[in-house]
């Protein structure tokens, strides 16, 4: 059986015979929620690429103490993995952001799309933002990733230009498009970015940014997906043609 996963602030310097304190909701996560004892072994991480399996030392309400077993520490994932996704309505934002960080996706950018049924603004703007940095917070730890995926402010389509315009590759799924995903190269290191449009479409206008910042404009197959399930299948089609898969 798998050990439970918890994040932690930072495990810098931490070594073999340390004692790591967890305070807060995630404490109270593992000891209200998990019921973790003394005596039962864990793994915490601090989303930066270094975890630490260990024994609880001892519980509190809000706090536990873990005496370190073992320090591992791993590399970025490369090639790093960007989905533009645009908001969808209801909480299939919420789904598409557990599946991308399950399956492999190092970056989320909320996009504004022009076509999106759901609008970020003001105090909604800061809770959905929030809530999506929860979901992959915990679909992390529930993956059992090592490094924490970043869900980047909301975003208007120039700024999701500017994120294509940054990348080894970049792709917009488009029902319409002549070019298969699986026709391109994919680069074996730096940076990919995936572009997932609106239910009800990406605009021409739209489109014609993203292609003119870099964007190759591709489809997946016969079918049509919705957006929270576009970017998942998209990424897990790359992430299988490059070192993190083989």
């Amino acid at each position: 059986m798998s050990l439970p996963v918890h994040l932690v602030p930072s495990l810098a310097g931490v070594a073999a015979g340390a004692v790591v304190e967890v305070s807060g909701d995630e404490a109270h996560h593992a000891v209200a929620v998990r019921r973790l004892r003394e005596g039962e072994r864990l793994v915490l991480t601090d989303g930066l690429g270094t975890s630490v399996t260990g024994t609880v030392a001892s519980t509190g309400k809000r706090v536990l103490t873990v005496s370190v077993d073992a320090v591992g520490r791993e590399e970025r994932p490369s090639p790093a993995i960007t989905v533009v996704q645009a908001l969808p309505k209801g909480d299939r934002g919420e789904l598409a952001v557990e599946v991308l960080t399950e399956v492999g996706a190092d970056r989320i950018v909320p996009w504004a799309a022009s076509r999106s049924v759901a609008v970020w603004k003001g105090e909604r703007a800061a809770r959905s933002h929030a809530k999506w940095q929860a979901t992959a917070r915990e679909a992390a730890k529930q993956s059992r990733r090592s490094w924490l995926p970043t869900v980047a402010p909301l975003a208007s389509t120039a700024e999701a230009a500017e994120v294509v315009a940054a990348a080894d590759l970049a792709v917009v799924l488009h029902e319409d498009a002549d070019v298969p995903l699986a026709a391109l190269d994919v680069p074996a290191s730096g940076r990919v970015v995936v572009v997932v449009g609106p239910e009800g479409g990406i605009a021409d206008d739209e489109l014609a940014t993203l292609t003119d910042a870099g964007a190759h404009v591709v489809r997946l197959g016969a079918e049509v997906l919705r957006t929270s399930t576009a970017g998942v299948v998209a990424v897990a089609a790359l992430l299988a043609r490059t070192p993190r898969w083989s």
